[in-house]
C-alpha cells in the first residue's frame, strides 16, 4: 500500500498541474473535490482525510 504525500509534496504537485493546464487552484479545489477553498486551506496548515487525498491524487493523475 503507498503512503500519503507530505502536504508540501501533494502542494507542489496541484501547483504544477494549474500551471501547466491554465487552472485557477479555486477552480482545481471545486473540480477534485468540490471545494473552491481546498489549495489555500492546505497552504494554510489544514489535514486532508486519506480519502481525500486520494480524490486528489486520482484527479490529478486523470482519473477522476
Amino acid at each position: 500500500m503507498m503512503g500519503h504525500p507530505h502536504p508540501r509534496q501533494l502542494l507542489g504537485a496541484i501547483t504544477r498541474y494549474c500551471g501547466d493546464h491554465g487552472m485557477a487552484e479555486s477552480r482545481f479545489g471545486r473540480q477534485a473535490v468540490g471545494d473552491p477553498r481546498l489549495v489555500a486551506d492546505v497552504r494554510k496548515g489544514r489535514d486532508l482525510r486519506p480519502a481525500t487525498v486520494a480524490r486528489v491524487q486520482a484527479f490529478l493523475a486523470g482519473e477522476a
